[in-house]
């Protein structure tokens, strides 16, 4: 059988940056995101969200700062019993500031 093909545009690592839902909702304890590009995040979550649902997300870097953004999910699978998350899912960013998407790539490089 032939291996998927890849068609993200971005390069991914996992990166010490935490995600919670921006607002009224930022209560919610952050979780470390399971991979992270210039051009969207991996994380885990225990609410459902269906694809093409928009949320906005403050990221916590590792050095302090913090970022808002809005992305989309563009996919979202049921986790089994006893995962860190009920939900896993692939968020791309739909709006990003500039300078946020520079310090996400400084944290990718190191």
């Amino acid at each position: 059988m032939p291996a998927p093909i890849d068609r993200r545009k971005f390069h991914r690592a996992r990166a010490a940056i935490l995600v919670r839902p921006a607002g009224p909702l930022a209560r919610v304890a952050p979780r470390l995101v399971q991979d992270i590009s210039l051009g969207g995040l991996r994380a885990l979550s225990d609410d459902p969200h269906k694809v093409g649902t928009r949320l906005e997300l403050e990221l916590l870097f590792p050095e302090g700062g913090t970022a808002v953004c809005l992305a989309e999910v563009v996919w979202a699978e049921p986790q089994p019993e006893g995962s860190r998350g009920r939900f896993e899912m692939g968020l791309r960013f739909v709006q990003v500031e500039p300078e946020d998407l520079e310090r996400i790539g400084q944290v990718l490089e190191d």
